[in-house]
């Protein structure tokens, strides 16, 4: 990662949390009132010991601080729950804030630009990168203010009872955060690699697994099989190196805690003895000397807590990376979309389609595909785009629908912004979820009956398999359409227009790749819809599927004209 990339990341990691200060500060003041807790624990255990061994107070005459101890060590809990609970309120907040920000831009993109990504790396964006935010608003943010304020408290304390001890303390902490950041600067990098290598092999384990079928035909099946192994030998490395480094920095941070400690230790238990009398040694007393003894760790704790959280830090920037620029290139790729009105106010004829002086370019394209292109389309009409392959009848559609966006020129659908309102849609392959038909179907239609739905089914010619089905509408289905044939998937994708009720339905080659029975479906499927007075626009090479339209127009290398 160069020195320009981390700081977006950084930026926007910080731009994230902008909006959830107050729980980041909660979990910072609730932090150090435990902090401050512990302080007055350790102050009246060392008071106990030092009453009950050297003056030789009665037990009975220790209750009240017994008390005290034991309600200090109850509010050290709460305060310590409580800081847990803020800390991960404002992680849930911010994550649910970058996944808003995925979401926008996956729309932003459309399901052109979605569709040629991988669907297993997408998930892992949308899943565990966004989830590897967590430690770093959770845990590490929040530590990062602890481990200066409660160190200090204590340094304070200790100074006040015996400042060499305190200089002891204060040369040695810094060795803990050098080390972080000398450790940081590997692990930041190896989490990138982590995130990279987890997506790809993510991304090709699901290609995989869909193509399966078409692997075992030509004989793949044993090279993509090498390939993946090869992928995840490749992730374990990079886990493997990840964990090496956690492993080695927590032991070396440990190292010199501890010898920090032992140096104090030294230090107090010579001095008690008699034989260290500079400075303030010769004043130590059991209590001053306990209490020291006992703030010392709690003094490095916070440090060493910090640097545990730090790869937690490292998590994040890796994955923040990764999300970073997947954002990045949409908002390269998708040109920036006019104001439009609010979906409730209308502009222009609401009985017509209208493309007004449309210019539009293909994205890495320098010459524009649609210039200055014009088109009226009445409400209630079908209409067949026809042509050859490539010349821009799907492009067409995808503008139509809002899916691209035109450099410019206007588009208005029955007087709005293109999708805007609700149409119905049919690309050349049936959109299926795992789960049910009626499932399927609710899609777009939530509060649908089974009534309406066995309805809908009937209506493209599906009644008879949904009578041969035990589960009826609730029969199971994969997202691969599994226990279907291609043109029953395809139907069942043309229920949900039927159950949804659109006025527009737009239809990319609905009968491409289908038998002559399921053609003769979709035909009479889509005739029902042009009685019922819907507007179809469908592209088509299909010479029975242009007679249904009450108008065709040839699309060819950009140019649209009445055929």
């Amino acid at each position: 990662m160069t020195a320009p990339e981390q700081r977006n990341v950084r930026r926007w990691l910080t731009e994230l949390a902008a909006g959830n200060r107050r729980w980041v500060q909660g979990a910072v003041l609730t932090g150090t009132l435990a902090g401050i807790a512990t302080i007055v624990q350790m102050v009246l255990l060392a008071r106990i010991v030092h009453l009950g061994v050297i003056e030789g107070v009665a037990v009975s005459e220790l209750t009240g601080l017994f008390i005290a101890l034991i309600i200090t060590l109850v509010i050290r809990a709460l305060f310590q729950g409580l800081q847990t609970r803020l800390a991960a309120q404002c992680s849930k907040r911010v994550r649910r804030t970058a996944r808003r920000q995925i979401h926008r831009h996956w729309q932003a993109a459309g399901p052109v630009a979605m569709g040629q990504e991988s669907a297993g790396a997408l998930a892992r964006e949308w899943i565990d990168h966004v989830e590897a935010l967590h430690g770093y608003y959770a845990r590490f943010l929040p530590q990062m203010q602890l481990s200066v304020i409660v160190p200090l408290l204590i340094l304070a304390l200790v100074f006040w009872l015996d400042w060499l001890a305190a200089v002891f303390l204060l040369l040695s902490a810094p060795l803990i955060p050098l080390f972080m950041a000398l450790v940081g600067m590997g692990a930041e990098k190896l989490n990138q690699q982590h995130f990279e290598t987890i997506s790809r092999l993510s991304g090709q384990f699901l290609d995989k697994v869909r193509g399966l079928t078409t692997l075992q035909l030509f004989g793949q099946t044993e090279s993509a099989a090498n390939l993946l192994a090869r992928r995840s030998d490749r992730y374990r490395v990079v886990t493997m190196k990840t964990l090496k480094i956690a492993f080695l920095s927590s032991a070396v941070l440990e190292f010199f805690a501890s010898v920090a400690i032992a140096v104090i230790a030294i230090y107090i238990g010579f001095g008690l003895l008699g034989y260290i009398t500079f400075g303030p040694a010769d004043e130590l007393t059991l209590f001053t000397g306990l209490l020291i003894l006992l703030l010392a760790p709690e003094f490095f704790q916070p440090l060493r807590t910090l640097s545990q959280y730090y790869h937690d830090r490292a998590a994040a920037l890796g994955a923040g990376t990764e999300i970073l620029a997947r954002l990045q290139d949409y908002g390269a790729e998708v040109p920036e979309v006019k104001s439009e009105p609010p979906a409730d106010q209308t502009d222009g004829a609401t009985d017509l389609i209208t493309l007004d002086q449309v210019i539009y370019t293909h994205p890495g394209e320098t010459a524009p595909w649609f210039r200055d292109l014009n088109l009226r389309i009445e409400k209630g009409h079908a209409v067949a785009l026809t042509g050859p392959s490539g010349g821009g009848k799907s492009t067409l559609l995808y503008l139509l629908a809002g899916f691209l966006t035109p450099d410019s020129g206007e588009i208005r659908v029955f007087g709005q912004a293109p999708g805007k309102t609700g149409f119905g849609w049919l690309g050349q392959k049936g959109f299926l979820v795992h789960g049910t038909w009626a499932d399927n179907l609710r899609l777009t239609s939530p509060d649908a009956s089974d009534v309406a739905i066995d309805a809908a089914l009937r209506r493209v010619g599906l009644g008879d398999l949904v009578d041969s089905r035990e589960d009826g509408i609730y029969s199971a289905v994969s997202d691969q359409g599994r226990g279907l044939s291609g043109g029953q998937a395809r139907r069942l994708s043309l229920a949900r227009i039927f159950l949804a009720d659109y006025d527009l339905i737009l239809l990319d080659e609905p009968t491409a790749g289908l038998d002559s029975a399921s053609e003769i479906f979709i035909l009479e499927s889509l005739h029902k819809l042009s009685e019922a007075g819907k507007t179809l626009i469908f592209s088509t090479h299909h010479h029975a599927l242009l007679t249904l339209a009450d108008r065709v127009l040839t699309v060819d290398n950009g140019e649209v004209a009445n055929a």
